[in-house]
């Protein structure tokens, strides 16, 4: 899968602006703060109806606009289609796939995409969402009816929240009944999205380590290793299918069910879970050094890239692969091993504020400061 061009219409700093591209590698290089991420974050908010940089989409809106265009040409071998989605700051986003108006949730695997960039370094460091999230945009990537079940667990997960909280100011036994409707459809939504994530782990576990191990040669063996494994306070390991997932969740519910109600608070589900990362014997967040922290989260990206080409089976379905201002924070050795890795993408988007941060021999297009400013 490779994009052939790419249009944006008040997007961030950008009031107009088209590119075209070619296959293989492309290198933005100009000075910081003029706006080569944006572009990069516009494919990935294309892939992933997200930015990787912020949680709202207001500002990806142009400050003197109320709305934001993103279009793409996608090409897979001789199948193209022109991708859409407009932003709004306030209110709700719409898409087109060809000039035709579709549901936002119907372009979801048009474009593939994976990004790494400076905030991934919070999947090692930051806090169990940020890791949530990761294991999330993997699970909708390789099959994005996930992204329904999604909307159903959160919306479930509200409405379940706001219930317990009445029921901590007035235990009614008609209003407590409701509970146990809530309780059905919170399991339904968050025993497929256990499964979902377990099973995306399962996957990765292997590129993960091959990963990790490439990038982290020049590491001391015993520092060259690293697991990732599911945690929950629910013991999953022998549910073979979102039905037994469901009734463990159930079963906690009713266990936890006074508590829950006196905090007025959901204490189990997907929600509350977290991916443990170790590297040798320790746990990476709080042991990891800054170059640890650093490979563990592109190995995790590069892990995902993996899997879902993988699944894709040719490089007409393989994903687009972004690394937004990654060179420069690594060493030499690291660089080199980075970019032989990258060049298996059929395209390839890169980042950067000056040619010193990229590695030596890296081939294909740059695209100047001149063509990036507004």
């Amino acid at each position: 899968m490779w994009i052939s061009r790419l249009s944006l219409r008040n997007y961030r700093s950008y009031p107009e602006l088209d590119l075209e591209f070619e296959p293989g590698v492309t290198t933005f290089v100009a000075d910081n703060g003029t706006g080569k991420t944006n572009i990069v974050e516009a494919i990935g908010y294309l892939a992933h109806q997200r930015s990787h940089r912020v949680a709202f989409d207001a500002p990806l809106v142009h400050e003197a606009a109320q709305s934001a265009t993103a279009s793409a040409l996608v090409n897979r071998d001789q199948r193209h289609a022109t991708v859409e989605v407009t932003i709004q700051a306030k209110g709700a986003n719409r898409a087109r796939v060809n000039r035709s108006p579709v549901k936002l949730k119907e372009i979801l695997g048009l474009v593939s995409c994976v990004v790494f960039a400076p905030e991934d370094l919070s999947l090692v460091r930051g806090e169990p969402a940020e890791r949530r999230s990761w294991i999330d945009t993997l699970v909708v990537s390789r099959n994005p009816r996930y992204s329904s079940v999604i909307a159903d667990f959160e919306r479930a997960l509200k409405q379940r929240n706001a219930l317990l909280k009445r029921l901590r100011e007035d235990r009614d036994p008609g209003l407590e009944a409701t509970l146990d409707i809530w309780n059905m459809a919170y399991a339904d939504a968050a025993s497929e999205l256990v499964f979902g994530r377990r099973r995306i782990l399962a996957d990765i576990v292997e590129p993960l380590q091959d990963n990790f191990a490439f990038i982290a040669a020049d590491a001391r063996l015993e520092r060259q290793g690293v697991r990732a494994r599911y945690d929950s306070r629910i013991d999953y390991s022998q549910a073979e299918s979102p039905a037994e997932c469901r009734e463990l969740l159930l079963a906690a519910l009713e266990r936890r069910r006074t508590t829950e109600i006196e905090r007025g608070l959901t204490l189990h589900g997907p929600g509350r879970d977290d991916l443990a990362l170790t590297i040798g014997d320790h746990p990476a967040k709080g042991y990891a050094s800054h170059g640890e922290t650093w490979s563990l989260a592109l190995a995790m990206q590069l892990a995902g890239w993996d899997l879902l080409s993988s699944d894709a089976g040719s490089t007409a379905e393989q994903p687009i692969l972004v690394l937004d201002d990654v060179f420069a924070e690594l060493d030499t050795g690291r660089r080199s091993r980075l970019a032989s890795r990258i060049t298996e993408a059929e395209q390839v988007f890169i980042t950067a504020a000056v040619d010193g941060d990229l590695p030596e021999g890296l081939e294909g297009r740059r695209i100047g400061q001149d063509r990036l400013v507004p």
